[in-house]
């Protein structure tokens, strides 16, 4: 029971993940999104092939100590978004969901974790520790996560631009490079990322630990 909970809140998550890009995008200017039918929490239109299948398969198959995946990406137009900033807060959305996820429950474990019984207190754990991890995850600045396209956005002049033609000529290679890439990377970081960044904010968020 306790791993198909977890596969539900990992799909709901990375639903709610991916509608955010789509309503950011909206509010920003860009109704692609919309008029595409995205903006739904139906997760038959999200799923991607490989993000939501063949990447958690590989990943539990190799026993990392990290399920992920994602879904399939929201579509914008870029030149329709109003604002400097406009494209990152659009990436941003997403993980910033997350974080607002696991923020409400992992508070709620903090404050009324004494009340709750053990089902209850390990399903908002779940709850926390998947949206960190999806945050987490996306945050990593490597085409085409929300990462890449978060620092794309924020850096400025020379920097930017060279950035945003690294990120256009890598994404122009295909979905699977930049998987392969993510997967190398993130087995690598995940040791780092499991002890000096979830740990102490999971333990921050819900006042113990995992």
């Amino acid at each position: 029971m306790e791993t198909i909970f977890f596969i539900a809140v990992l799909i709901f998550s990375v639903v709610l993940h991916e509608v955010s890009h789509g309503y950011m995008a909206n509010w920003l200017g860009d109704p692609t999104a919309r008029l595409q039918g995205r903006l739904t929490l139906n997760p038959i239109s999200h799923i991607d092939p490989i993000g939501s299948i063949l990447l958690p398969l590989l990943l539990k198959l190799s026993g990392s100590p990290f399920l992920i995946g994602y879904a399939k990406p929201v579509p914008y137009n870029p030149y329709n978004l109003r604002g400097r900033y406009a494209e990152a807060l659009v990436a941003f959305a997403g993980p910033a969901v997350n974080i607002f996820l696991a923020a409400i429950f992992g508070l709620a474990i903090r404050f009324f974790g004494s009340s709750l019984d053990a089902s209850m207190l390990s399903a908002f754990e779940i709850i926390v520790i998947t949206n960190m991890v999806l945050a987490l995850f996306n945050l990593i600045p490597i085409p085409p996560l929300d990462g890449s396209k978060i620092l794309s956005g924020i850096l400025p002049g020379a920097l930017g631009r060279g950035y945003d033609s690294f990120r256009a000529n890598f994404e122009q290679l295909g979905i699977l490079p930049g998987t392969l890439l993510i997967l190398v990377v993130f087995y690598f970081l995940a040791p780092f990322l499991l002890v000096s960044v979830l740990l102490p904010l999971f333990s921050i968020l819900t006042g113990g630990g995992i």
